[in-house]
């Protein structure tokens, strides 16, 4: 084997997203330009030894296939982490024996590198902080739409967890009607802007069930009901997208995730809601798509440890 530590190689990030199906591996060299990715199956039911022991076999061989030494390993992951300990706290059913797993310091012992942790979100915000559609802003709302909706913040140039580590779960808001929310709450963004809310509601209207992408094509085709689902999770994103402009006065946000790969259903609807509502302060509010796509969350991850490697 190479030794990934060698003088004279180039030095290296790598960044883990490790999801329920999936794992994506990629290195970066110090200015995040990608050098290469693996996405490889996550053994999500069999512990945290083997969701590590898959992405370091995904790291060594793109060391070895780059000739690159590595300088630290950032990791995103689903579900609820504690940053400062590097631990992961609570996970979807999708995972066994993830939660309570010490990720930062069994990859640091694994790969004898500085390794960080953070939750899929946060990461995906960094990523396109850095390197993305929102590269250089210093106060930007994420937004992800997938099968729910999370948030996550940058201020002044450094992302806020606020003090019980919740702030940005803009996806948990009230105020967007009365369905149930799968937290247990109610009209939570979550049940019109995620993609398991917008399957029941377009169920609801039809009979008939689909996947957000089956109801993007049926929108897109001329479907009333279906439009009508793509309307009410545009509404609410930007109904989300002007309460953050009025609190915090954060004109700038990205979104990722399943659902925003339909932009061009989301897109005018948002657009149309935040004219005839602008902001107290008159500033202009800039929405942008994810530019990274399925890159956005490991290259985050990246971004985040290349930041601590920096420090020492």
């Amino acid at each position: 084997m190479i030794d990934d530590r060698a003088p004279g190689r180039r030095e290296v990030v790598a960044g883990i997203d490790v999801g329920g199906t999936n794992t994506k591996v990629l290195l970066a060299t110090t200015d995040l330009e990608v050098l290469g990715r693996v996405d490889l199956p996550t053994p999500a039911h069999d512990g945290g030894d083997a969701i590590l022991d898959a992405a370091e076999a995904a790291v060594r061989s793109l060391l070895d296939r780059h000739r690159a030494s590595l300088a630290g390993v950032g990791v995103g992951a689903a579900g609820v982490v504690d940053p400062t300990t590097g631990t992961v706290l609570v996970t979807a059913n999708s995972f066994t024996g993830w939660a309570g797993y010490g990720v930062t310091d069994a990859v640091a012992a694994r790969l004898g590198v500085p390794a960080t942790l953070d939750n899929d979100v946060n990461a995906f915000l960094l990523g396109e902080v850095a390197a993305g559609a929102v590269a250089g802003e210093r106060d930007v709302l994420g937004m992800t739409l997938g099968t729910g909706v999370g948030g996550a913040l940058v201020l002044d140039g450094t992302l806020f967890g606020g003090p019980h580590g919740a702030a940005g779960e803009i996806g948990h808001v009230p105020g967007f009607g009365d369905t149930v929310c799968t937290c247990g709450g109610r009209g939570h963004l979550e049940t019109v802007a995620g993609a398991r809310g917008m399957a029941d509601r377009y169920a609801a209207s039809t009979g008939r069930r689909l996947g957000t992408h089956q109801v993007a094509e049926a929108a897109r085709a001329g479907d009333p009901d279906a439009q009508a689902v793509f309307a009410a999770a545009g509404w609410g994103v930007a109904r989300a997208v002007l309460l953050t402009a009025g609190i915090l006065d954060v004109t700038t946000v990205v979104i990722g995730g399943g659902v925003a790969r339909s932009w061009d259903l989301l897109a005018p609807v948002i657009s149309a809601a935040l004219a005839d509502e602008p902001p107290v302060s008159g500033a202009t509010i800039r929405v942008e798509p994810s530019t990274l796509g399925p890159d956005a969350v490991a290259l985050g991850a990246a971004a985040q440890v290349r930041r601590l490697v920096a420090r020492r």
